[in-house]
């Protein structure tokens, strides 16, 4: 989770999304610190599995932040964007004189933070860290 919501913000979580979490943080790094409609947009052209399941967690942040929190859906940007591990579920492959291999089946826990921001500089100090 993030360390503190801010007043102006919402939030929207997945948990247990079956991929690997290396293999989504890429995909979330190309949408940080991004608008949520270029975040769309940027999204929608990336043919990665960690890019649909990123756009369905993004578009349930904007719902979050027009429907609850009362924010304009066309000022918000992607403050954090987190995917951590989730369970990994262990299988096993039979191979050679007996042995069995391991296979590790990864899952990921995701977390999203829109922030209305009125001033496109405050989010660039941030994008600069």
């Amino acid at each position: 989770m993030a360390k503190e919501i801010l007043q102006n913000s919402a939030h929207a979580s997945v948990r247990m999304q079956r991929i690997s979490p290396r293999k989504a943080r890429l995909v979330a790094d190309l949408i940080r610190y991004k608008s949520a409609t270029q975040a769309i947009v940027i999204l929608k052209h990336t043919h990665k599995k960690a890019s649909e399941i990123i756009l369905k967690l993004l578009n349930s942040a904007i719902a979050n932040a027009t429907n609850n929190a009362g924010l304009d859906a066309t000022k918000l940007y992607v403050t954090t964007i987190l995917v951590n591990d989730g369970p990994t579920l262990k299988r096993f492959q039979p191979h050679s004189r007996g042995r069995a291999y391991a296979i590790l089946k990864r899952t990921s826990h995701f977390f999203i933070e829109l922030t209305e921001i009125n001033n496109v500089e405050e989010i660039n100090k941030k994008g600069d860290k």
